[in-house]
Order: C-alpha cells, then sequence, then structure tokens
C-alpha cells in the first residue's frame, strides 16, 4: 500500500480548517457536607443566591445560605449519588420555571417539568421563581369579581381576582372541593387557574387532573404537583413556581389593558371629535352596526388626529392603522 505525502497534507490542512477551540470556563466548588436535602459546598465564592448549582451527577441545586467559607445548597431532587468531595459548579442564573400559554392544560412537577407524559413543554419564556414584589402603591386595588360558583359562599363571601383568600378546615371538610369547583366555575370567564399540590399523595393528584379534564377545565388551568414522595426542596419551591408561572399571565393581562386603555382614550376623542360619524341612538339596537362604525371612527381618529410630520407620530398613525 503506498501512502502519498499530498494525501496526508491535504487532510492535516482539512482538519486544521475545521478546527475550532471552545473553552468551557465555570467556577466549581466541592461538596463537604450533604444530608436531608441540604448540601454545604466550598469554593463558590462568587454563588448569587437562589443561583442554580449544577452537581456532578446532574441534580441540581439552589444556593440559599452564601456563608464566609461555604455556600448552602438545597437539593432539588434526591441526593443519592453526591456525597463528600463531588464537584459542584455555577451555573450563571437563577432558579426558573418556563411560563406562557405552554403551560396550559399540562401537568408539571415544582421545577415545571412535564410529568403528564404528554411531551416537552415548548416554550423560550422563562421567570424567577423568586423576585421582588410590586410595592403597594404600585398595585391595583382589587375591582374584578370572582364568583366561586357556590351560591352560599358568593352571597357571603366578597372575593375579587387579585385577592388573597385563605380556605382554612379540618381534615376531609371539603376545602380542596371548594377550590375545584371554583376552577370549573370559571370556564369562559377568561380566567387562568393554577392549582398547586403540596404534599398529597399522587393517586389524589391524578384524581384532580381526572376531574378538571372531564369538565374541560384542563383548557384553562396549570397543575403544579409535588407530592409526599418528592424531596422537602421541591415541596419548598412548588408554590414559588405556582407563582411565577401566575405573575406571567399578570403582566400579559396588564399590558393587554393598557393597549386597551390606549384605544379607548382614542375612541372617545373620536366620537367627541365626529358626532356625526357615530351616534349611539342610532345603532344601540343593532350591534354589528355599532362596531363597524366605531371602526370608522378610529380610522378618522387615525388619520386626522395623529401628527404625521415626525418619526413618532407617523409610528403611532401606523400602529394605530393596524390595530384595526
Amino acid at each position: 500500500m503506498n501512502i502519498r505525502p499530498e494525501e496526508i497534507s491535504s487532510v492535516i490542512k482539512e482538519q486544521i480548517k475545521g478546527y475550532s477551540a471552545k473553552l468551557d470556563v465555570s467556577e466549581v466548588g466541592t461538596v463537604i457536607q450533604v444530608g436531608d436535602g441540604i448540601a454545604r459546598v466550598y469554593g463558590l465564592d462568587n454563588a448569587m443566591s437562589g443561583e442554580l448549582l449544577e452537581f456532578e451527577n446532574g441534580v441540581y441545586g439552589m444556593a440559599q445560605n452564601l456563608e464566609e467559607d461555604n455556600v448552602g445548597v438545597v437539593i432539588l431532587g434526591s441526593d443519592e449519588g453526591i456525597k463528600e468531595g463531588s464537584s459542584v459548579k455555577l451555573t450563571g442564573r437563577v432558579a426558573e420555571v418556563p411560563v406562557g400559554d405552554a403551560l396550559i392544560g399540562r401537568v408539571v412537577n415544582a421545577l415545571g417539568q412535564p410529568i403528564d407524559e404528554k411531551g416537552p413543554i415548548n416554550t423560550t419564556k422563562a421567570r424567577p421563581i423568586e423576585r421582588v414584589a410590586p410595592g403597594v402603591i404600585t398595585r391595583k386595588s382589587v375591582d374584578v369579581p370572582l364568583q366561586t360558583g357556590i351560591k352560599a359562599i358568593d352571597a357571603m363571601v366578597p372575593i375579587g381576582r387579585g385577592q388573597r383568600e385563605l380556605v382554612i378546615g379540618d381534615r376531609q371538610t371539603g376545602k380542596t372541593a371548594i377550590c375545584i369547583d371554583t376552577i370549573i366555575n370559571q370556564k369562559g370567564k377568561n380566567c387562568i387557574c393554577i392549582y398547586v399540590a403540596i404534599g398529597q399523595k399522587a393517586s389524589t393528584v391524578a384524581r384532580i387532573v381526572n376531574t378538571l379534564e372531564k369538565t374541560g377545565a384542563m383548557d384553562y388551568s396549570i397543575v403544579v404537583s409535588s407530592t409526599a414522595s418528592d424531596s422537602a426542596t421541591l415541596q419548598y419551591i412548588a408554590p414559588y413556581s405556582g407563582v411565577a408561572m401566575a405573575e406571567e399571565y399578570m403582566q400579559v393581562f396588564k399590558k393587554m389593558q393598557k393597549d386597551f386603555n390606549i384605544e379607548t382614550k382614542i375612541t372617545a376623542e373620536a366620537l367627541a371629535k365626529y358626532p356625526e360619524v357615530v351616534t349611539i341612538e342610532e345603532v344601540q339596537q343593532d350591534e354589528e352596526v355599532w362596531w363597524e362604525l366605531l371602526e370608522a371612527a378610529l380610522r378618522q381618529a387615525a388619520e386626522k388626529f395623529v401628527e404625521t410630520r415626525t418619526i413618532e407620530g407617523a409610528n403611532l398613525k401606523r400602529d394605530l392603522l393596524g390595530k384595526l
């Protein structure tokens, strides 16, 4: 077999062209103590509070106590395979869960991972499980009622969206039944419901999900399950995960309300400026005609009220016309 030098040189040149140096730089620490779902790690001086840490067996943990010479880490899963001397590395991101419409109708664990065998959750959005709550001044007062569907409760107890309401009672008195009935009663009311099951039996959670599916309530619901068999850490962060998923919809509805308020203001100006275009008395009996004339008023407002001699005015005019 004859080996020609030019063939060898051509192969080496191709390999050199395709070579790329990929360096993975990460800070690595060492486990010095582990037990009861808690690990103490030495050597992670740059760890952030609430940051995700990855153990060498693939299990994640969350940094909690940032002490002078070590970091206290809660293990998000089983601590089997994690022992003294195991390596831990920083991930550079805080503990977060996936959020968005892809979660609706799904059953997930406290980390937002699907456990209903319906495939992966396709979403690119995520929110940290811990964040600074908005101040009292920036919060909107509760003004939208929420009915449970139980006449006795709705008649005596005023409940609104955004309100915290405690359901308290002894075992087997129907606390969960009230919550499930409330979720079922929200069908067709543009309300996203998130049920967080903490420390319950897996069979109980499965029965609740089955009830929601039979009544069609899973079409607007998310179930976060951290059963009694899960670690104490997962049960600890489960309510935070549920609130993070809910806050995503709070921000979305807040933006929608802002856009609606802008359009309503322009509509009011259009009605005041062009009373001959839309008169409520003439069309109050015909809702379809009303919306057609309202669209015409919005279009005239966009044409005549928005100044187009500036770039900002031209962009606003384009956005208004795009909403019609």
